[in-house]
């Protein structure tokens, strides 16, 4: 009797245990073969009839001049763009070095106020890192100045050709020999008088006497108002 049973038992549970695991095993399978099966009916677009011939192969290579123009023409033309901006920033960089500085901006200009000046001195300034000599003249030295024939200096040059207003003088102070600095209100002609070499200047700026060869240069400058002088 238990024998039957027990025979009857291991028969049930040998037949149970491949009967429960046979379904898991076939539906792991189906599902994986519905995954790979899925969106079958979707085709890629053909632009076959859109090419060109020359590229309906794409391991076909251009063999003629013909057929490598395009590339060779893109690859110069890409060269000649970066090259045309490295260029540019070169000469960027370097036009921006060789610019002023700030501080040489700000000295560019110089404003004077007129009134500070009594007529028959000359006052020094220092203008782009040079001595400015503003006189004031006094009508007997105009007079005396515009008196002196052309012909006669060194460098020839007209008393109103150095001035805008004839009581008013702009030069700077450098000495055009060996670039000394002249002493005011001094000098065999009552104006300038350079001690290093001996140069003579007149009440214009005018050289002379001794080795300078050229008159002292008058900047640009010019008169906003009756008080007010502008350098630069």
């Amino acid at each position: 009797m238990i024998n039957a049973v027990s025979r009857a038992y291991l028969r049930a549970s040998t037949q149970a245990v491949p009967n429960g695991l046979k379904p898991a095993v076939l539906g792991a399978a189906q599902a994986l073969q519905q995954v790979r099966l899925a969106h079958t009916d979707l085709q890629a677009p053909d632009f076959s009839p859109y090419r060109r011939d020359s590229v309906q192969t794409p391991a076909r290579k251009n063999t003629t001049s013909e057929e490598r123009k395009a590339f060779s023409y893109m690859l110069v033309g890409a060269g000649a763009v970066g090259g045309a901006y490295a260029a540019k920033g070169l000469v960027t960089a370097f036009v921006s070095s060789m610019s002023a500085t700030a501080d040489v901006l700000a000295m560019a200009k110089i404003e004077i106020k007129l009134a500070d000046i009594p007529e028959g001195k000359s006052v020094t300034f220092k203008w782009r890192g040079k001595p400015l000599f503003i006189r004031h003249r006094t009508s007997g030295e105009i007079s005396t100045e515009r008196n002196v024939p052309t012909a006669t200096l060194r460098d020839p040059e007209a008393d109103d050709q150095r001035v805008i207003k004839p009581e008013w003088l702009v030069v700077i102070g450098v000495c055009t020999h060996l670039g000394c600095v002249p002493i005011a209100n001094a000098g065999d002609f009552g104006g300038y008088y350079c001690p290093c070499h001996g140069s003579h200047y007149d009440a214009s700026g005018r050289i002379r006497k001794g080795p300078a060869p050229l008159n002292l240069e008058v900047p640009s400058h010019s008169f906003p108002d009756e008080g007010t002088l502008v350098v630069g």
